[in-house]
Order: structure tokens, then sequence, then C-alpha cells
């Protein structure tokens, strides 16, 4: 069974993440695990917990949202960073566990992971194979 690593948050249900669930799954039997990192937002106003609960809701939606579709799916709530984030998972559960790590980020323009270069800088922690998809935001 090929794993999947999947990092996102605003773009955890875009149309461009389902289309690389399904290409995947497409490739024979998966399991995806969903890490939804911290999202802190614009405004001046929040709590850590609110930030966590908003994290865990988006990560429970979408975990449920894909299991009714059919796929495997785990997830978790990661560290406000995606990098940390995956590296906390590929500390955790061994580097070789995974196939490919997806990286999901809102369009160039307008997204803090890409500005952060988070795709390459989780590719040098990493051999997996790391792939981008850029998504627009999602609607709800």
């Amino acid at each position: 069974m090929r794993r999947y690593l999947i990092v996102a948050h605003l773009t955890l249900d875009s149309p461009q993440l389902m289309e690389a669930i399904r290409d995947r799954s497409a490739l024979g039997p998966a399991m995806f695990h969903l890490i939804v990192p911290l999202h802190h937002g614009a405004g001046f106003v929040w709590s850590e917990g609110q930030v966590e609960d908003e994290a865990a809701r988006a990560m429970e939606d979408a975990r449920l949202r894909l299991t009714q579709l059919g796929y495997a799916v785990t997830g978790e709530v990661g560290d406000a960073s995606p990098v940390s984030s995956v590296g906390m998972v590929l500390r955790r559960e061994g580097a070789d566990r995974y196939d490919e790590i997806i990286v999901s980020t809102l369009p160039t323009k307008v997204s803090r992971w890409l500005g952060m270069d988070a795709p390459a800088r989780i590719q040098r922690k990493t051999n997996v194979p790391v792939t981008q998809v850029t998504a627009e935001m999602a609607h709800h």
C-alpha cells in the first residue's frame, strides 16, 4: 500500500488537492495522512485555543469528507510551520514510511508557505519526493 503525507489548511477542500488524491488512488491501494498546520489568519484578535480548535475542525471535516468518498485517511493538527509539522511526523513515524509528501498551497501571490519556500525546505529534509499542489482558496 502506498502512503501519502498531505500538508494543507486553507486548501483542504480544493479541487486541485482532490484531483491529486484521486490520481494517487488510481495507482493502487493508498493511505493518506493529513497534517493541518495551525493558521493564525490575518486578524489581530485570536487565542491559541481558537486557532487549535479551527485547525482540528478543518482536519476532521476533510478527513470525514475523504473517508466518505472511500479513501483511507488519518489526520492530525500540526505546528504553525508546515516544515516543522512534516519534520515532526517523519521523526515520529520514520522518513521511509511515506512514498510522497504533497504540499497544498495557495497561489504564489498570497501563499505564506511559498513565501517561506516550504516545499523546497521540506524536500531538503527528506529523500521522500515532495509535490506542490497549487490550489485556489476554498470557499465554505
